[in-house]
């Protein structure tokens, strides 16, 4: 039987805990026996859940037999990780476990040194924070979970339940997999990733770990993006050169001037769209764009790998 440890630290996310442990607990086998065992480790015996206590039944030492350890996220994901936990979760990748996280649970493992030089995600509200945390880690906000072999991440909320029937799949197959999606009411597979649910470009209203030296550009371009705006214009703004504004802009966000502007008039058109009565040509128009052909593009491309498309993409 396979052995599921589920970390639990202080300000843990009880979704994220129950979400594990009722998925493990409940993946039957073709034999009708369950295949895994599971149990919950935290760092003392009862541990803060936002407005829940969760009582642990063991200890950290109960992570070093496990075959796979489970890290939940935390509702403030930048609070200090005990260096008990971090020892404990590199010596148990040393000895061979598959480690997992789910939502915020990355910043741990992360914390850990087990992402660097990885592919990896979290929940896309707090991509910018990783980004800023961990850069030596390939961060991708873009999927539901990512399978690394040894050591896997998932997005937010139910992205773990993605992510624990994956590994259910891997470690018992499709039917054994397929079971405990039904147990679940859930699909064994979901098309698409959370780049349908990310609001895109958003300036950061709180500074993340110290203030960048594009915050007064950003919010520049937040204010003005429906005029025209080019990478001159932003240049001038910022008082900098073209070149040393691209070189910024990749540095701290991953994308040129032009993309950032881009993504802002998207997130801008999506408010109108959902909350007006206006043409698709008069939204376009009205963010920035000069084109309603390039306008409805953009859009699709947004969501091409959205479940279902919001009511406001139907075109007439």
């Amino acid at each position: 039987m396979h052995s599921i440890a589920v970390l639990a630290l202080p300000d843990v996310i009880a979704y994220d805990v129950s979400l594990a442990i009722e998925t493990f607990s409940r993946a039957p086998l073709s034999n009708g026996e369950n295949g895994y065992k599971v149990r919950v480790c935290g760092t003392e015996p009862i541990v803060e859940a936002g407005p829940l206590w969760i009582a642990t039944e063991h200890g950290l030492d109960g992570l070093a037999d496990a075959d796979t350890i489970i890290v939940p996220g935390r509702n403030d994901c930048t609070s200090p990780i005990p260096a008990s936990v971090l020892t404990q979760l590199r010596n148990a990748y040393s000895s061979g476990t598959r480690i997992a996280s789910i939502c915020t649970g990355a910043f741990t493992v992360a914390a850990a040194g087990l992402l660097d030089g990885k592919r990896a995600t979290t929940h896309w509200a707090s991509a910018e924070l990783f980004r800023h945390a961990f850069p030596h880690v390939l961060l991708d906000v873009n999927v539901l979970y990512v399978d690394e072999g040894q050591v896997l991440t998932s997005a937010g909320a139910s992205a773990g339940l993605d992510l624990c029937l994956h590994m259910v799949q891997v470690d018992y197959g499709s039917a054994a997999a397929a079971r405990a999606a039904k147990l679940a009411v859930a699909p064994l597979h979901r098309s698409g990733g959370q780049a349908q649910f990310v609001e895109r470009n958003r300036y950061p209203t709180s500074p993340i770990e110290h203030k960048s030296e594009l915050d007064g550009t950003l919010a520049w371009i937040e204010e003005n993006a429906h005029h025209d705006l080019t990478l001159t214009s932003i240049a001038e703004h910022a008082l900098t050169s073209r070149r040393t504004l691209n070189r910024k802009f990749r540095t701290e966000t991953g994308q040129t001037p032009m993309e950032w502007v881009t993504g802002v008039r998207i997130r801008h058109a999506q408010e109108l769209l959902e909350r007006s009565s206006y043409s698709v040509e008069r939204i376009g128009r009205e963010v920035g764009f000069v084109s309603a052909s390039n306008f409805r593009g953009l859009l699709h491309v947004q969501v091409t790998d959205s479940v279902t498309q919001p009511e406001w993409l139907v075109w007439p």
